[in-house]
């Protein structure tokens, strides 16, 4: 376990290189595990433990892994200096959040120095029998590539934190979720939940008729007509469908 840990920071980004000029890859939220591959004096190279993504953080002092028993189940969730709504501070810990509550007092739960209101917390085990029925939470949420949380999502993330906070593996990219999910669908059949792929690119149907995405052009996530969004990204990318896909 020498080589397990643990984010205690509420979002940490995740660099392709050596240099906070890098592109962002993806980000770890609060809770999450991971190895370090590599360190020098102000970098790691480390491995998600949830999709196997390998890429640079600025080091910290991180937490050893310890079991975590909650997760947060609202887009952010205040923290508190103890359990009190009148000690709120500035801080939040985003959606899909792991947490270890040691204690509970009134409507909230402790974690570390920190307090958090019950309600915005599930069990570890807790699973929504529509995966995707969180996925509003993000509507109108600034498109952020490599970003995974209020403070900006792209389009393979708001895939893929639905499966995590529901305790299921997935691929953090939309080209390695398409080759992952294997059941196609043709758009005739299009239902809701089915996963539409354009290459680079991931949208969630919300209906035959409508569908849900970190949609670049727009800069947020935003709910299409799906007619619409195919015949957009045709005329503007000159990009196809490349498979519709069902779990």
């Amino acid at each position: 376990m020498k080589n397990n840990f643990i984010n205690n920071l509420a979002i940490l980004n995740l660099y392709k290189k050596k240099s906070l000029k890098s592109p962002i890859d993806t980000q770890l939220l609060y809770g999450d595990k991971f190895k370090i591959l590599k360190k020098n004096k102000f970098w790691s190279k480390i491995k998600i433990s949830k999709d196997g993504y390998v890429g640079y953080i600025k080091n910290d002092k991180f937490y050893n892994f310890r079991k975590t028993n909650f997760k947060v189940s609202v887009l952010k969730a205040r923290l508190y200096k103890g359990p009190d709504y009148r000690k709120k501070t500035k801080k939040f810990l985003p959606y899909e959040s792991r947490l270890k509550v040691t204690l509970k007092k009134g409507k909230f739960a402790k974690l570390n120095k920190y307090w958090i209101k019950i309600s915005d917390i599930k069990k570890i085990q807790f699973k929504n029998k529509n995966i995707f029925k969180d996925v509003m939470f993000f509507k109108n949420i600034k498109y952020l590539w490599g970003g995974k949380s209020f403070q900006g999502i792209d389009c393979s993330a708001l895939v893929q934190i639905f499966f995590n906070y529901n305790n299921k593996f997935c691929p953090r990219d939309s080209k390695d979720q398409e080759k992952y999910f294997k059941k196609k669908v043709k758009l005739k059949n299009i239902k809701k939940n089915d996963i539409i792929f354009w290459k680079g690119h991931v949208a969630i149907a919300l209906s035959r008729y409508k569908l849900i995405h970190a949609y670049g052009p727009m800069k947020k996530v935003v709910i299409m007509n799906i007619k619409y969004t195919i015949e957009r990204i045709k005329r503007t990318a000159n990009l196809d469908i490349t498979s519709i896909r069902r779990f």
